[in-house]
């Protein structure tokens, strides 16, 4: 994997000859035969021999079948705990989403939504404005993803990345504000994907966000969405 240089025609050599009474080597030799770069020997004072922490593992599983089983169980356990550490992660900022999103909601029923409604009207608009901030970050509305994905349980929140979800929380709170300021659903729109936009390209990179193209772009100034 590391050494493009090695020489495979005289490690088979090797390896035929192993076993045999008259077989012998050194680091020295399989170093200078095989041009490995994992391993190196140095005499004298303070010498020895010095090999890459992936070979030393192997030379230890090779030694001791104990040792290797051991390596197994560490490797598993800090899998384990890595998966533990993403996903309490991720739990904790789809919590945060959802806290800010109680912000987000409250501005929606003081400013949006007008006196005398009815609940099936109310939800409409809640509905409306919960897409505006998926449009805004994720490109399509949830009966747009859930089309497209129509073997999933849930929606595209729930199958978010951590960026995405750390963006979103931001998004709900500056909606929140824009509602307060009066400003029209389109011209939000455009606010809101320029922030995730600049936001994900903090978070991942450029190379990641290229599918974030503006989708309010070629709308009317002042227009509804």
């Amino acid at each position: 994997m590391y050494n493009p240089a090695f020489k495979p025609v005289e490690f088979d050599r090797f390896r035929g000859e192993a076993g045999l009474n008259s077989f012998a080597l050194s680091p020295k030799k399989w170093i200078e035969a095989t041009g490995a770069i994992g391993i190196y020997a140095k005499s004298g004072r303070g010498g020895g021999t010095y090999a890459h922490k992936d070979i030393a593992f192997e030379f230890g599983s090779w030694l001791s079948p104990e040792f290797k089983l051991y390596l197994i169980k560490e490797f598993q356990r800090l899998k384990d705990e890595e998966s533990r550490a993403q996903a309490l992660e991720w739990n904790f900022q789809r919590t945060l989403a959802k806290v800010n999103y109680k912000i987000h909601t409250d501005a929606v029923r003081d400013r949006l939504i007008p006196p005398r409604v009815t609940k099936q009207q109310a939800n409409s608009i809640y509905a409306t404005e919960a897409d505006l901030l998926n449009v805004a970050l994720f490109v399509v509305t949830a009966a747009q993803w859930r089309q497209r994905n129509p073997g999933k349980a849930g929606n595209m929140r729930d199958f978010a990345m951590l960026e995405q979800l750390v963006v979103l929380s931001n998004l709900e709170s500056i909606n929140a504000v824009l509602i307060h300021q009066g400003l029209p659903s389109a011209e939000r729109l455009t606010q809101l994907n320029d922030v995730a936009i600049t936001q994900m390209c903090s978070l991942v990179g450029v190379d990641a966000i290229r599918r974030l193209e503006s989708p309010a772009k070629g709308r009317k100034k002042g227009g509804e969405t």
